[in-house]
């Protein structure tokens, strides 16, 4: 698993990430009400397994977060620096 350090200024605290489940099984995850993944068979149901297990609703932004890619990690305006 993927260790992730959040700050509480995070994007997390409130919640742009929402979900969608299928009967048929898919998943579909939407970033500010736009479709950013799709997922099928088990890893769907993975997903769905840590949501439901979830603590709170910033787990369930943080675990949407994490399987989406679409996680700011604090460290982008020290990479862009370091490259100029």
């Amino acid at each position: 698993k993927e260790n992730f350090v959040m700050s509480k200024s995070d994007h997390l605290e409130e919640e742009h990430f929402t979900f969608k489940r299928t009967k048929d099984g898919k998943l579909f995850v939407y970033w500010k009400n736009r479709l950013v993944r799709t997922y099928v068979s088990q890893k769907a149901a993975e997903i769905l397994i840590e949501i439901e297990n979830a603590e709170s609703d910033r787990d369930v932004q943080f675990a949407l977060a994490r399987v989406t890619g679409n996680f700011k990690r604090g460290n982008e305006k020290l990479a862009k620096k370091k490259r100029s």
